[in-house]
This record gives structure tokens, C-alpha cells and sequence, in this order.
């Protein structure tokens, strides 16, 4: 009897982008693609982190690259991206909210948000593509999206309407790579233990609303993410595209 083989979760001779690598969800990818075998190229506005989380790889014999760089610097961006691609792997994890009530959103605020979370990963995401078509290589892009780009939020309606787009650019960007198989997927995670989020948490009629909605009743940890970045970076998801992996532990099941 001939048996299937298992597709390789390994990474070994990918070079990865990470943006956003500085702290929590990127810098967790970070590690997960480096511990996977991926050369990790860790980009972030901070230079200084970066240096540091490139430092302690390396003591594990891990491959890292600092590449000190604002996403929203669109000109800038693109210029690195072409100096030190192609890159076979992208997770962009760069992001930005300011709750609100919808009543209460500024105009100042709501550039902030979508300019970040969805100019900056859109252009990002073609840079990187733009490598892998000039080169012909095949790719994995991976944006972080959320949750909320499936459902609603009080005070979240800014921060929703762009991961909601997130996921309309990455599914047309799957349909026109495809052919050249180049895949464009996101990953959703629900509410993640940061120090970012540690402000909602604190609050205990938020903390509340959140556990309700989680059916594993807890909040997510930053290793919950790493497996589905792997995952979604290797050949083990050969045949995904155009979608979102939904890492929200039962919130968008009820």
C-alpha cells in the first residue's frame, strides 16, 4: 500500500518578513518562523527592540535580521522590502486601535487606524508579492487581521471596518497570485493577553464581555497565534488561500 506523505511544517531556506516584530503578536511570529527554520527578517519602528529580540535568537542558534522600518512610510517601506527581498513568507502584524463610541470617532483617529491597518498592510503585502513575481518564486503573505473582522464591537467600530477590509484585499489579491501560487490568507485572533490589551483586561465588566463570547473561556495567549502563523507559512497549507484562519477559541461560533 502507498501512503501519503505529511506536508512539511519546516521552513528551512525561507527568509520571512515580520513586521511589526517588536512586541507581542509579531514578535511571537518571529520566534515561530525562526524555531520553524526561516531566516526572519524583524521589522518594527524601534530599532532597539529589534536589536534586542535579534540578540536572543541568535543564542539559540536562531536566524535574524533587524530591519528597522516604518510601514507607514510607504516609499521607504517598499525600498527595503526590494533591498533585502524577496521574501518567501510575510506576516505583516503591524496594527493600530483607538476604541470609541462610533458617536465620539475623530477624523484624526480615524486616519490613524486605517492608515496603519489597512494602507500600510496593503502596500506592504504588494511589496512583497512584487518580489516574488519579479523573482517568480511562490509565497505565503499573511496579514494578522482579528475577530472583529467577522463580526461587530462596541467602541470598535473603526478598528472593525478595517480588518473587515483587510480581509476583501486579501482575497483579491488571492485570486490574481494564485496562478503565479503565490497565497494571501489571514490570521483572526480573538482577544490576545498583551500589554497592550492589559487595559481592557483590567476593566472588569470588559473582561467579562469577553470571556462570555469566548467559549474556551479564556483569553488568548501569544503562543496560541505561533502555530497558525507556522502553519499558514508552509507547505503544510499548500492548497489555502483567499481566507482566514480563525484563532478566536469560539467567539464567531455562536
Amino acid at each position: 500500500m502507498a501512503l501519503p506523505t505529511t506536508p512539511s511544517f519546516r521552513l528551512d531556506g525561507k527568509r520571512a518578513l515580520v513586521a511589526g516584530a517588536s512586541s507581542g503578536i509579531g514578535l511571537g511570529a518571529a520566534v515561530a518562523l525562526a524555531e520553524a527554520g526561516a531566516h526572519v527578517f524583524v521589522a518594527a519602528r524601534r530599532a532597539d527592540a529589534l536589536d534586542e529580540l535579534v540578540a536572543t535568537l541568535s543564542k539559540r542558534d536562531l536566524k535574524a535580521t533587524a530591519v528597522p522600518m516604518d510601514v507607514c512610510d510607504f516609499e521607504a517601506t517598499q525600498k527595503t522590502v526590494a533591498e533585502h527581498g524577496p521574501f518567501d513568507v510575510l506576516v505583516n502584524s503591524a496594527g493600530l486601535a483607538r476604541h470609541s463610541a462610533a458617536v465620539n470617532t475623530t477624523e484624526t483617529d480615524y486616519d490613524a487606524v486605517t492608515d496603519l491597518n489597512v494602507k500600510a498592510a496593503y502596500f506592504l503585502t504588494q511589496a512583497v508579492a512584487k518580489g516574488l513575481l519579479n523573482s517568480k518564486k511562490p509565497g505565503s503573505l499573511i496579514n494578522i487581521s482579528s475577530q472583529m473582522a467577522h463580526v461587530g464591537g462596541p467602541e470598535r467600530a473603526v478598528y472593525c471596518a478595517t480588518k473587515h477590509a483587510v480581509e476583501g484585499f486579501t482575497k483579491a489579491m488571492a485570486i490574481e497570485w494564485g496562478p503565479s501560487n503565490i497565497r494571501v490568507n489571514t490570521v483572526c485572533p480573538t482577544f490576545v493577553l498583551t500589554e497592550l490589551s492589559k487595559v481592557t483586561f483590567d476593566d472588569p465588566v470588559k473582561k467579562q464581555w469577553i470571556l462570555d463570547k469566548i467559549q474556551l473561556n479564556r483569553a488568548a495567549e501569544i503562543e496560541d497565534i505561533m502555530g497558525p502563523v507556522v502553519f499558514l507559512a508552509s507547505d503544510a497549507s499548500a492548497m489555502i488561500t483567499g481566507t482566514s484562519l480563525l484563532v478566536d477559541g469560539g467567539w464567531t461560533a455562536d
